[in-house]
């Protein structure tokens, strides 16, 4: 007999992530994110706990809200959004992403260093 800890979560988790609403939520992080919805489900089924997905949606709406008010590179990479309130990823990581793609810009125009610092998000969240 399995104890509870060590019971496979993995089909609760993904029923969770395909009820309604948190099937709008990953739809929507998907999207800000520009990957394939199955893609982020997987992730999000390995990466977090039962209670992180089934409070998904109110993290995401308050970060959506609160993250990275005072700084357009910070929200638009998702700083405070995908390491605080949606921890996708390191936030030690997403800093270096940050610090560079402000770097970037003393360069380049802001539109091609933020899509430079967006797909490292990217790689960084699925790596």
């Amino acid at each position: 007999m399995k104890c509870l800890y060590e019971k496979d979560l993995r089909p609760m988790k993904y029923i969770i992530l395909t009820s309604t609403k948190h099937d709008e939520t990953v739809r929507e992080i998907a999207r800000y994110l520009d990957v394939p919805d199955a893609k982020l489900r997987r992730t999000m089924i390995r990466r977090f706990d039962m209670s992180l997905l089934e409070n998904l949606q109110a993290r995401w709406e308050m970060g959506r809200q609160h993250a990275d008010s005072n700084d357009r590179v910070a929200k638009e990479l998702g700083c405070e959004l995908f390491t605080r309130f949606v921890p996708l990823m390191d936030a030690e990581v997403m800093q270096n992403i940050y610090e560079d793609t402000k770097a970037m810009l003393n360069d380049r125009p802001f539109d091609e260093a933020l899509a430079r610092g967006k797909t490292r998000v990217r790689e960084a969240i699925f790596s």
